[in-house]
């Protein structure tokens, strides 16, 4: 893939782009991109080949390189070559190593600069920056000699180049300020005109020598190096810093880094306007702002175009974007590949890597074929590159395609890009140009949605498993999966596929290797569950040394009458019942008939050896315990509860629908006493039982407190019917909670079971009794280091009723009723604990709240769960399992205790290093659930999965699942907010995934100038996805949210499989205005910016769903949708959506009904109105733009991110 990548970069930085292309920087006020870009023109000069003679360059540079550069600089067409902004023809081969150097220099910007995108963290880059970044850029090394005068060409091209980058663009990248100016530095004059064209500005007289590239004046500005502004002149400095040939040279990077600058800043965002620099984004450098990202990236084209894979030699392809051929082309007619010419840019195939190259490099030679354009995947026009394509629109779009570049910048809409923005490339004044600043084109980094839809694209057979070390479709994609001896990606995903040999390189790489489990997953109805196996009194087949279970990593040897293990090497004996011969490979002649010898995932019946006290089970009990106290009566909960009993009762959970279930049920009521009822099936009526006395709880009767359903029918309804009204006039506000989970389980001791407690609760328990609890919420904690004490239990009473609860079996299931603080902390310890879930309905009402409660209640008793559980991962010699995340209890190092385990609960594994691995054999890991069945059958459910084994760190980073990484990350972050303040956790997080990015740029990229942001290409999601976990309500509330919410939120995902935390993190946002029968529309990126007043779009997260309404919503689909013609006739307080006759009211209420089924919890339906109060909260869930908390876009953050690494790689 990684391939593919790369080339993107070129073209995004090669390609005009909207906008983008031209300033290359856009993002510092926009301006620059168009600069920038022209820059480009020399660029043609670029041509690797060309690269080291300057003149030559200059011509390539697009004929118009000198002065021309006013032809060329048309913004995106123009200099097409010369901009070559985005990747250059890939024809040429990119000179890319000064030019990547240079375009360090932009990426540096990137850090620091940022400004550019508005947002971004920092000021936004001084022209000078800008140039510099361009410098950087220039990366095709080569560069026009001829297009400035500045430029050397010669020697710039060469290896000056590269210096260039390097030193400044740290720097400059770094100041991201005025000083950075470099970046902004106007690119040379000349540039900046440029981009004022772009823009639509006024092109400074230099400027458009910009056209030419960076044509004397500008150029020649950067070539001094110093000479040009002072902002130039920042960026010469540090860009050539290195030997940097005379400043010739130092112009010549800025040149080409224009065009693979595409605007740094802008790069990604470019703002709108300059997609060209989005592509830049690869680069990443916020420098300029928007610059910066792409900034140096781009340079590094050759690199992966900044974003290019390592194979990056792209970055050839950038320089080479222009390579010979481009020169002509420069300027040329947008349609050819030209780096610039966003336009054809855009529409390039997909297929190519994005800009931001992340992933392996691809080829140079791939690169070049992906001309610019097409890795910028733009879409056709010039700044069209509009948005994105909705399916791109994920920022990435094609997101391979250098979806970078793809940078909206430009958007058709936007005339210059940024219509102040004509100074930009001006030359250095611009400075001020900053505010102009564009972003990081959000078109031209990665797109989340791009990377869903290719993969969707790519997965067109079932997945087998039976490859060692292949890594599954994402979790966003529908497949279908086929067990071959590994088990099903729904029951395991790992954070790498390639695990490290060696502990040094793990240490190194700092991915973090991980599984996460589901051990009881549901399977979709084309898939095949476990078989059960059955090997009678004997009981499943071991390993004598280390007790792994018989499984397809086990090889038979002496004719079939031993076995040794694959997890440690021991031989056993093969039982007499169990010997086959082998046949003439070696594999057992029944290895096909036996599920333990060809399948990843089985069961084993297990024998009374696995049984507690060595005695079959008793078949589970379901214990309903109901608060009746003032707040619960009064809010309708408690008749709600008592209805709806009647009917779920006959649901319980079974493994046969034909036969009734087997699971007891039982009744208690409390407020500050329990009231027990005896519902036996000879009684008449109820009995009830009061216990007052709390401190030493028990169960005042044994026969007739758990009974079967259908035996007891009519007395169960009976007392269902009598609850509401006997408590329908209570005054008794206070409740206890304690005794409450210690009746439940003294009432499974006395039956010898296990089972389940379903707890219906209102309040903070503050009854003088066990487990009694204050209020201790205080916002003035939140920010210090006392935060972390909120988190933890007031009181030890709850973890030790937890520890018995999970000795007998006991689950507890939590739904919570609350109208103010009730300390979740506290409360759900004993839930999560025992592998129980906890349901929170703040201020619940019933007439809106009773549909999402009933459902989640309905769902909760019939889902299929195991019982007493106890979990045991194994692996191969040389890694072992040394962490766990999720809901269960853990007495020692290697037992995960679960008093139960339903088909949504998953848990996470971290592995480490014990000793060296090796690439023939890989490494096993199997995973062991020893449960009871809802029907009371012991059990074993085995799960195998073997990952290969690396010495190169390019090998692990070519086989990760970002998704799972995320995961990991996720829980361990929520996990560590117990013991350390929030900002800790956060740095925490920031500097792992920097160290990840680093690595990799170090290690496996292309050579490249420092401004590059490169990326793995199935880790270029990691920086957006981490941000929204940092940004989260656990790690950076806002102000409107409650210390309870956090706590359930961070109990809540701390169990959560890969599929769930990534809509969670990461919201689905559908456009809904062209709905059809068939598939799904393509989703778009969660920013504002994407929304059209016009459209309506349903956004979900896995808890919630919004349908939020444009105020110039067409009538027609108003009426189709809510039955009313009038945008302000729309009730924001419905709760379900009109059924209507039509084919679009169907298809909503379809697709609305099938995005609830994919999830464990119920989501609520908020229908929000644009300008309403409402999209406040719709906002919170716009994970790409600023949070109201303080939580940085996501171009902000790729600049930031783009700064750490650079500050780790220096």
């Amino acid at each position: 893939m990684n391939v593919n990548q790369h080339t993107p970069m070129a073209s995004p930085y090669g390609q005009p782009q909207p906008g983008y292309g031209q300033p290359g920087y856009a993002p510092l006020d926009g301006g620059y991109p168009a600069p920038y870009a022209p820059y480009n023109g020399p660029a043609s000069a670029y041509q690797p080949g060309a690269q080291p003679q300057g003149p030559a360059r200059g011509p390539p540079t697009s004929g118009p390189p000198p002065v021309s550069a006013p032809q060329p600089y048309n913004q995106y067409s123009q200099s097409q070559g010369d901009m070559q902004n985005g990747p250059p023809p890939m024809t040429q081969a990119p000179p890319r190593s000064a030019a990547s150097q240079p375009y360090n220099q932009g990426a540096m910007n990137l850090s620091g600069a940022h400004p550019s995108y508005p947002q971004h963290y920092g000021p936004p880059p001084t022209m000078q920056q800008v140039t510099n970044q361009m410098t950087g850029m220039q990366i095709t090394s080569g560069p026009p000699t001829p297009a400035g005068p500045g430029f050397a060409p010669t020697h710039s091209s060469q290896s000056p180049v590269s210096t260039a980058y390097s030193a400044a663009p740290p720097p400059s990248y770094t100041q991201a300020p005025p000083t950075s100016s470099a970046l902004t530095q106007p690119p040379p004059v000349g540039a900046t005109a440029a981009s004022q064209q772009y823009y639509g500005g006024p092109q400074p007289p230099n400027q458009q020598p910009f056209n030419s590239a960076l044509p004397p004046t500008s150029q020649q500005p950067f070539t001094s190096s110093a000479p040009p502004p002072p902002a130039q002149q920042t960026f010469p400095a540090s860009s050539f810093s290195g030997p940097m040939p005379p400043p010739s040279q130092a112009p010549a990077p800025p040149v080409s880094r224009p065009q693979q600058s595409f605007p740094p800043a802008q790069l990604p965002f470019s703002s709108a306007p300059p997609p060209v620099s989005q592509p830049s984004f690869v680069s990443g450098p916020p420098s300029s702002a928007p610059g910066s990202f792409p900034p140096r990236a781009p340079p590094p084209s050759s690199q992966p175009g900044s974003f290019l894979p390592p194979g990056a030699p792209p970055t050839s392809a950038p320089s080479g974007q222009y390579p010979g051929p481009m020169p002509p082309q420069q300027q040329p007619p947008p349609s050819q590949p030209s780096p610039y010419h966003s336009p054809s840019q855009q529409q390039p195939p997909p297929s190519q890597p994005s800009p931001y190259h992340s992933g392996p490099p691809p080829p140079r030679a791939q690169m070049p074929p992906t001309p610019m354009a097409q890795s910028n995947h733009l879409p056709p026009g010039p700044l069209q590159q509009p948005p994105s394509q909705p399916a791109m629109q994920g920022g990435f779009p094609p997101q391979q395609n250098g979806a970078f570049g793809q940078v909206r910048g430009p958007q058709p809409g936007y005339a210059g890009p940024y219509p102040g923005q004509p100074n930009y490339g001006a030359p250095a004044p611009a400075p001020a140009a900053p505010p102009a600043q564009k972003r990081l084109d959000p078109d031209a980094i990665p797109s989340p949605i791009q990377v869903i839809e290719d993969d969707k694209a790519k997965c067109t057979e079932p997945f087998t498993t039976g490859v060692r070390g292949q890594a599954p479709p994402l979790v966003t994609t529908n497949f279908q999966a086929k067990d071959q001896g590994n088990a099903s990606p729904r029951y395991i995903r790992c954070t790498a596929y390639n695990m490290p040999c060696t502990a040094d390189m793990a240490k190194q790489s700092q991915v973090p290797l991980a599984a996460v489990i589901k051990p009881l997953a549901t399977l979709p109805p084309d898939e095949t569950p476990p078989y059960l196996v059955d090997h009678g009194e004997g009981g499943p087949i071991r390993c004598n040394r280390c007790k792994a279970y018989m499984c397809p990593y086990m090889q038979f040897i002496e004719g079939g009458r031993r076995f040794q293990c694959g997890f440690c090497s021991c031989v056993t004996e093969v039982p007499p019942h169990y010997f086959q011969h082998l046949d003439h490979t070696g594999k057992r002649m029944d290895c096909y008939d036996r599920p333990e010898l060809s399948l990843g995932s089985y069961e084993f019946l297990a024998t009374v050896d696995y049984c507690k006290n060595n005695k079959l089970p008793q078949p589970p009990a379901f214990i309903f315990l109901i608060d009746v106290s003032y707040n619960a009566v009064k809010s309708g909960m408690v008749s709600i509860v008592c209805q709806e009993l009647k009917t779920l009762l006959d649901y319980l959970p079974r493994e046969n629908p034909e036969v009734d279930s087997v699971v007891r049920v039982g009744f208690v009521t409390y407020n500050k006493v329990l009231h027990f009822y005896n519902v036996k099936s000879s009684l008449a009526q109820p009995q009830m039982l009061v216990v007052s006395d709390l401190s030493d709880m028990f169960v005042p009767l044994l026969d007739g407190f758990l009974v079967n359903v259908n035996e007891s029918r009519l007395v169960i309804e009976s007392l269902l019917d009598q609850i509401p009204e006997m408590f329908a006039d209570t005054r008794e506000t206070e409740t206890v909670f304690g005794p409450v989970i210690q009746a439940g389980l003294e009432a499974l001791k006395a039956a010898d079971c296990a089972g389940k407690l379903f707890v219906f609760h209102t309040s903070l328990p503050i009854t003088e009794a066990p487990g009694k609890l204050k209020n201790r919420e205080d916002k003035k904690l939140i920010g210090t280091d006392k935060e972390k004490s909120l988190f933890q239990p007031q009181v030890s009473f709850y973890n030790t009723l937890a520890k018995e609860c999970v000795a007998q079996g006991c689950c507890v299931d939590l739904f919570l009723f609350p109208n103010q603080y009730v300390d979740v902390a506290t409360l759900g310890v004993v839930p999560v604990s025992t592998g129980g879930s906890v349901y929170k309905y703040t201020y619940f009402q019933a007439q809106s709240d009773q549909e999402r409660f009933l459902k989640d209640l309905r769902r909760d008793i019939q889902k299929l769960v195991g019982f007493d559980a106890v979990m045991r991962v194994r692996t191969s010699t040389g890694i072992r399992a040394t962490d766990f995340f999720g809901s269960f209890f853990m007495s020692n190092t290697t037992d995960v205790e679960l008093a139960g385990l339903d088909c949504d609960k998953a848990i996470t594994v971290e592995f480490k290093h014990d000793d060296k691995l090796s690439e023939e054999t890989g490494a096993l890991m199997q995973c062991a659930v020893l449960y009871t069945s809802c029907s009371g059958q012991r059990r074993l459910r085995i799960h195998n999965m073997a990952v290969n084994c690396c010495s190169q760190l390019a090998d692990l980073y070519r086989n990760c699942e970002t998704d799972t990484i995320i995961n990991f990350l996720a829980k361990y972050a929520f996990r560590g907010i117990l013991n350390n303040p929030t900002k800790a956790v956060r740095d925490t997080l920031v500097n792992q995934c920097a160290q990840i990015l680093a690595c990799y740029r170090k290690n496996c990229a292309s050579p490249s100038s420092a401004g590059q942001l490169i990326l793995p290409e199935c880790m270029k999601l990691l920086p957006v996805y981490l941000n929204c976990v940092l940004k989260s309500d656990v790690l950076l509330p806002g102000a409107d949210v409650s210390l309870d919410d956090r706590a359930y939120l961070r109990q809540l995902i701390s169990c959560m499989d890969v599929a769930e935390t990534q809509v969670f993190f990461y919201p689905r946002l559908l456009p809904l205005m062209k709905l059809d029968s068939g598939s799904l529309p393509v989703a778009v990126r969660d920013s504002e910016e994407r929304l059209s007043k016009g459209g309506v779009y349903l956004l979900e997260t896995g808890l919630h769903l919004f349908l939020w309404v444009g105020a110039s919503v067409q009538q027609e689909l108003l009426l189709n949708i809510f039955g009313t013609p009038s945008f302000s006739q729309i009730d924001s307080s419905m709760m379900s959506l009109p059924v209507l006759d039509n084919p679009i009211s169907q298809r909503l209420r379809e697709v609305i009904d099938s995005f609830r089924a994919q999830r464990s919890r119920y989501m609520k339906l908020m229908v929000v109105k644009q300008e309403d109060r409402a999209e406040l909260i719709f906002r919170h869930f716009l994970v790409e733009d600023k949070s109201a908390s303080g939580g940085a876009s996501y171009v902000d953050f790729l600049c930031h991110m783009h700064k750490e690494i650079r500050q780790l790689l220096s």
